[in-house]
């Protein structure tokens, strides 16, 4: 069983950065891939990005592709989201995810998720 806990949101202004992090409480942790997802008020959760064990290959959606840099250490059993140039529309809770399938981008596919940790970008 993996524990994923979230930290790092807040209340920031448009054009700020922020980093998530997302630690792991199990060893395995080095062979999931590493997803990141978002909640925004009255919309369905949206894959943000993955990043594979190896820290290899990532993926992001097209939205977030030059702002956003996702990462991990292995040794710390921690994946990270660098969120530069935030826009109000980004405004949502994050969440990170483990699963042990690669190019995962939907949520159906992710077993053990954490508890969210919420961004809110003002204009």
């Amino acid at each position: 069983q993996v524990q994923l806990v979230e930290s790092g949101g807040g209340l920031v202004q448009a054009g700020d950065s922020v980093r998530l992090s997302c630690a792991a409480s199990e060893r395995t942790f080095s062979r999931q891939t590493m997803g990141w997802f978002r909640q925004a008020p009255g919309k369905e959760r949206e894959f943000v990005a993955y990043i594979s064990w190896s820290g290899g290959v990532r993926y992001y959606v097209e939205s977030v592709k030059g702002r956003f840099t996702i990462s991990r250490d292995n040794a710390k059993n921690t994946a990270y989201l660098q969120m530069d140039n935030l826009k109000p529309e980004d405004t949502a809770v994050y969440y990170c995810a483990a699963t042990r399938l690669l190019r995962a981008t939907t949520s159906d596919v992710y077993d053990y998720w954490g508890q969210g940790t919420q961004v809110t970008v003002t204009s």
